[in-house]
C-alpha cells in the first residue's frame, strides 16, 4: 500500500489497481473557503497553501474517492467539479449521502457507524468521529472515520476530524490497526474548545496505536496552530519517533 499525502487531510492510497482519493480539496490557495477565525488566528482565506506541482498526478489517477464529512477543507468545490466530470465513484456515510447527491456526485456506496460492509474485494466499516470538544461538537456535524481492510494490504484507520475517546480507542486497541492516521492541526474557531485532539491527545493517540501512525491536517488551514516541527518535537520527546510519519505536503510513503 502506497500513501500519498498531498495537504491537509487531502490523500491519495494506492492499493493494486485502485486508487482512493481521500477528503479531496483540490482548490488553488485562498479559494477554497472564507477564513476560519478573524482574531484567534490571523485571518487567511483556505487553504492558506497551494497543492503540491505532483499533486494533480496522483489525484488523476484516481478510481474511487472516500469522504469522511463536508467541510470545505475536505470537500471543496474543486474537488466536487473534478469528481463529477469524472463520475468517480464516492464512498461516504449514509448521513451524507442525500447532500452528496443532490451536489450530482456519484455515490456508489454509503458506510454506517460499526457496520461491516464489502469494500474493493475487503472490509469497510465507519468510525463514529466527535468533531470537537464539548459543545462545539454538535455544530460541526456528522463525522465519520473508516476502518478498511483489502486483500493482501495494511489494514488502515482514517480517524478523521475527531477527539480521542472511546471509539477512536476501542479501533486502536481492538480492532488493532497497522496504520492509523490522525488529523493533528488541533483546529480552533475565534470561540469554543479545540474542534481536534490536543496535543496530549495526540500524543495518547500515537501511544495507544499499536503500530505506524501517519499525521496530517497540518499548516493548510488558519485556524490549525499545531506546526510539524512542534509535533515532531512532542512525538520525539516520548521516543516514538521510528512510529510516527509526519509527510510534508506531496510526500509518499510505503507501508
Amino acid at each position: 500500500m502506497k500513501v500519498h499525502h498531498l495537504r491537509n487531510a487531502t490523500m491519495v492510497i494506492e492499493t493494486g489497481d485502485k486508487i482512493i482519493l481521500v477528503d479531496p480539496m483540490l482548490g488553488k490557495k485562498g479559494t477554497a473557503g472564507p477564513t476560519f477565525t478573524l482574531f484567534r488566528f490571523k485571518p487567511q482565506k483556505n487553504p492558506i497553501v497551494d497543492l503540491p506541482n505532483n499533486a494533480m498526478s496522483v489525484v488523476n489517477k484516481a478510481t474511487h474517492c472516500l469522504i469522511t464529512h463536508l467541510h470545505p477543507d475536505h470537500l471543496d468545490k474543486e474537488a466536487e467539479l473534478f469528481l463529477k466530470s469524472r463520475n468517480i465513484p464516492i464512498i461516504c456515510s449514509i448521513k451524507d449521502e442525500a447532500t452528496l447527491k443532490k451536489r450530482g456526485l456519484n455515490v456508489m456506496q454509503t458506510v454506517e457507524y460499526w457496520k461491516e460492509s464489502s469494500f474493493l474485494g475487503g472490509k469497510i466499516q465507519g468510525i463514529p468521529a466527535v468533531h470537537g470538544y464539548g459543545f462545539v461538537a454538535k455544530p460541526m456535524g456528522n463525522v465519520m472515520g473508516f476502518y478498511i481492510e483489502l486483500p493482501n494490504e495494511k489494514s488502515i484507520y482514517l480517524s478523521a476530524d475527531t477527539i480521542y475517546n472511546d471509539d477512536v480507542h476501542r479501533v486502536l486497541t481492538q480492532l488493532k490497526p497497522d496504520i492509523a492516521v490522525v488529523a493533528c492541526g488541533t483546529a480552533q474557531l475565534d470561540i469554543f474548545q479545540p474542534l481536534l485532539m490536543r496535543m496530549d491527545d495526540i500524543l495518547r493517540f500515537v501511544k495507544n496505536a499499536p503500530n505506524k501512525v501517519l499525521a496530517n491536517h497540518l499548516e493548510a488551514v488558519n485556524h490549525c496552530p499545531t506546526k510539524r516541527a512542534e509535533l515532531q518535537k512532542e512525538v520525539s520527546n516520548i521516543g516514538l519517533t521510528d512510529k510516527v510519519f509526519i509527510p510534508k505536503d506531496g510526500e509518499s510513503i510505503t507501508y
